[in-house]
Formats: structure tokens, C-alpha cells, sequence
């Protein structure tokens, strides 16, 4: 078969992510000094993203929280700068909730979502933070220790699942998290049966999709619930939506475009293979005919983030038909938000070292990390990394290779799909996957067969260059200045 031009998946770079990139030599010192893989994270491209999110808010003329969902990144840094915004954070363990007061976070700025433990219960009534309660026996045990300390009422919302829409005959996917809607009248006698424990003050949803229609069934179904809390002169006015806004990673969308269908043209034998054994991301050749769905995140979505949360406000209500933006508005209603991916949008990167480059039918190139230290397989994103060559520059390309993990598994690869490089790289390079602070840095990150997970840096500016610290020495404080 003819050659085909290289597949380019160029990753989206913004200004900042660029201007870490061009300290080419400061990234080598500290890959150098502190090993590989090395995470990168950017405290200060954190404020662009809280504004953007709050510009939205000013637009539909709406208030209420927006929460971090820490699980997206452990890092201190990023949790610490957050503390200094207006941003709250949403906690999903016990160890979660102890970092974010210990990061500066007042209790009315943190949320408890999913599933709890006990002593994550206990120390969230001791602390007085918000618990968005996810099943019926959590209220019950919340209000038992509640009660069994006598401490203070405990502010509450219900996690809501499985929405109906008469207007469009759409029902919301199954869910492990919530209560059904359906369930609604005995969430609010539970709470009412513990009154003096338990202060409602709105309902919830978390969909694991990025559909519009199917948010907006689950939008309109809160406004409901919110509308039978007051009909039982239940004061509730928040409704928290989640996250899933989502981050537009690739640069170019007609590059992702001709991926994709010529992913499909590589599963039906048409061109040559793009990937690993010729792995389909979920889409297979039967006797000549693509069947399958493709398996992976739409790394190009211009409508993304903030610009998805606008678009979802602006979504016509199935039922009421009318903008879901104009209803939480009319209703006076707070709405509430739990971005993670979205909100740490160019906040950072992993750095990884070439330890050897072979030559063969393909080439291959092995790292010193592994999938899991920057999960991008796992969460089905592709994008190619930007190299920083060392000494001396590589072999002009572009190069089309496979990136290989340093752990002894044949699984180890850190993405099954072949990766364009401007050069050919060299032992001693350093491969940059950018854009890797949500959710792909350290979510996944083990120590499987002892290797280490990768140390946490944080960049911050000190004049026009770029200074840096370990990631728990970051601290959002003044540089000090000589009294005049």
C-alpha cells in the first residue's frame, strides 16, 4: 500500500502552556534534578479558568458556587491557589476533605459528593462543610451522628438520578449514584423527619455523559424538585448540576476528523495500521462492514468548558420551553457546579525522558513513566506529546513512532496509536504531553513494580521567568517586600 501522509494530532496550547515550554532549560534542570516522569502543574492558569466559568454566571445573571472536584488532581498547589479565588471545592473522600481545610478552604466553600464512609461523615458535620447526600441511608446516618454529638444542623442537598422528560420522551441513563427522582416524596420525609439535623438547601444531579438533551431533562427535573421542596415550605434554592463541561484538547478539528476516518479505513484493511496489533478503539471489521462504536473522549470539542455551560443555559427546556437559563433565573435559584477537567484546563504537564529509540517495522521509543503516570489511554485521549530535544537536536522527521512504558507488561503502552514527532527523538529527550493536570497526571498513578510515581513541581512567575518550587511548598502568599 502507498504511504500515507503522518497523522497529526496537535495539541492545543494556550500562552501560558507555550511560555512553560519555551523554558526548555529550566524543564531539563528539573528533570534532571528531580527524575522523570516529572508533573508540572501551574497554579496561576487556574484564575483564567474560574473567571471564564464566572463570566458565564454575569451573562445569565445567575450566582451560586463553583466547586473544584479535587479528584481530578492531588495536587496542593493548584488546591492552595484555588483557595484563594472565590472557588469552592467539591471533596470525594476523607483525605480530600481534611486537604481542602488544611488548604485554606472555609466549611461553606466545600461540598461532599459520592459515596461516603462513616468517619468522611463525621468529619463533615464536626466541620460544618455542605454534604450533597447520595442515597436515602446516608441521610439516616448523617442525622445519627448528628444528633448522637448534638452538633449543629448540617446543610444537605439530594443527589437526584433517572429524569424523565414527558415533553420529550427522553429518560436519563441508569445511575450507581442518587436517589430516583421518582423517590423524591421520600427523600423530602426523610429530611423532614430529621429537621433538627438536616437543612435541605437544594437537590443535585451528576450525569456521566456529555449530552445536552439529556442535562437539560435532568436540569428541568431539579427546577421541578425545587418547586415541590417549596410547595412543603421547604426553603431549598440550590441546584448543583456536577461537572462534565469538558476540555477541548486538539488544535485543529480537521485534523481529528481525518484521524477518525482513517482509523475506520485502518480497521476495514483499507491503509495501513495506525495502532498497536491494530487495535480499533472499539471499532472492528465483520466480513468488509465497520461495526463497533469508537471508544474515545472527542479530544476536539470547541464547545467546551465555560462555553458548554453557556450552551446548556441556553438549552430550551423540554417541557416548559423555555431557556433552562431563564428558569433558574426566574426561579431565583443558585446554580452550582463541580468542574474538575474543565477548570484545570492548561494547568499542566507531564514531562517524561527518552530512555531508548528502536528501529525496526516501526519505531519505538521507550519512556521512563508509564500509562498510568499519564493516563491518556485510559481516558481515551489522543494527542501527540511536544518534544524537548537535549543537546543535540534529533533526526529531522516528522517521525511517526510508538511510545512504550517502563513497566514489564505488554499492556504498558502510552497510547496504543502512533504518535507524530517533528524529529525523530534521542536517548536523553524529553517528551512533553501537555494539558495533562486533569484527571491524567496522577488519578491512575501507582507504584507497580516499585517504580515511583512522578514528583509534583509548581511554576509560578517571578518577573518575566519562570520560577518553581515542590508542589506542597507552593503557597499562594506575597513575595516579601523590605518596609519602605
Amino acid at each position: 500500500m502507498p504511504a500515507s501522509p503522518p497523522l497529526l494530532l496537535t495539541p492545543r496550547i494556550e500562552p501560558i502552556t507555550q511560555s512553560v515550554l519555551d523554558a526548555s532549560a529550566l524543564l531539563r534542570q528539573l528533570a534532571d534534578g528531580l527524575g522523570s516522569p516529572l508533573n508540572i502543574v501551574v497554579p496561576e492558569a487556574l484564575d483564567a479558568n474560574v473567571e471564564a466559568f464566572r463570566a458565564v454566571y454575569r451573562r445569565h445573571r445567575l450566582r451560586g458556587h463553583i466547586y473544584f472536584a479535587h479528584k481530578a488532581n492531588r495536587s496542593a498547589a493548584l488546591l492552595r491557589h484555588l483557595a484563594a479565588t472565590d472557588a469552592g471545592v467539591d471533596v470525594a473522600s476523607l483525605a480530600e476533605l481534611q486537604h481542602a481545610l488544611g488548604a485554606g478552604f472555609e466549611p461553606r466553600r466545600i461540598m461532599a459528593t459520592g459515596p461516603k464512609s462513616r468517619e468522611f461523615l463525621w468529619l463533615a458535620a464536626r466541620s460544618g462543610i455542605t454534604v450533597n447526600a447520595d442515597s436515602l441511608d446516608e441521610l439516616s446516618e448523617l442525622a445519627g451522628l448528628v444528633a448522637a454529638r448534638r452538633l449543629p444542623r448540617v446543610r444537605v442537598l439530594v443527589r437526584l438520578a433517572e429524569f424523565a422528560s414527558r415533553g420529550v420522551r427522553l429518560v436519563s441513563r441508569r445511575s450507581r449514584f442518587g436517589v430516583p427522582f421518582d423517590m423524591l416524596s421520600e427523600a423530602l420525609d426523610r429530611v423532614d423527619k430529621h429537621a433538627d439535623q438536616l437543612e435541605l438547601v437544594g437537590v443535585a444531579y451528576h450525569l456521566d455523559t456529555i449530552g445536552l438533551p439529556e442535562k437539560a431533562v435532568a436540569l428541568e427535573g431539579c427546577l421541578a424538585a425545587l418547586d415541590e421542596c417549596r410547595r412543603r415550605d421547604v426553603p431549598a434554592w440550590s441546584i448543583d448540576i456536577g461537572g462534565g463541561f469538558g476540555v477541548n484538547y486538539l488544535a485543529d478539528g480537521e485534523q481529528w476528523d481525518r484521524y477518525t476516518s482513517e482509523l475506520a479505513q485502518s480497521v476495514l484493511g483499507r491503509r495501513p495500521p495506525l495502532t498497536w496489533n491494530g487495535h480499533g478503539y472499539g471499532l472492528r471489521n465483520e466480513a468488509g462492514t465497520l461495526r463497533g462504536t469508537l471508544g474515545l473522549y472527542p479530544a476536539h470539542r470547541p464547545v467546551s468548558g465555560p462555553a458548554y455551560l453557556d450552551q446548556l443555559l441556553s438549552t430550551t427546556a423540554p417541557e416548559q420551553r423555555r431557556p433552562l437559563g431563564t428558569l433558574l433565573l426566574d426561579s431565583m435559584g443558585d446554580l452550582d457546579i463541580e468542574p474538575g477537567r474543565a477548570l484545570l484546563d492548561q494547568c499542566g504537564l507531564v514531562l517524561a525522558r527518552v530512555l531508548e529509540v528502536r528501529e525496526g517495522a516501526d519505531t519505538l521509543v521507550r519512556l521512563d513513566l508509564n500509562a498510568r503516570d499519564v493516563s491518556l489511554e485510559e481516558h481515551g485521549v489522543l494527542m501527540d506529546p511536544v518534544i524537548i530535544p537535549g543537546d543535540s537536536a534529533g533526526i529531522a522527521g516528522p517521525a511517526e513512532v510508538f511510545l512504550l512504558g517502563n513497566l514489564c507488561l505488554e499492556s504498558d503502552l502510552i497510547t496504543r496509536r502512533k504518535v507524530v514527532l517533528p524529529v525523530r527523538p534521542r536517548p536523553g529527550d524529553l517528551l512533553a504531553f501537555v494539558n495533562t493536570a486533569g484527571y491524567f497526571m496522577d488519578f491512575s498513578a501507582t507504584h507497580a513494580l516499585r517504580q515511583p510515581i512522578g514528583r509534583k513541581v509548581a511554576l509560578f512567575r517571578r518577573g518575566d521567568a519562570w520560577s518553581w518550587c515542590l508542589d506542597e511548598q507552593y503557597w499562594p502568599v506575597p513575595e516579601r517586600t523590605e518596609a519602605a
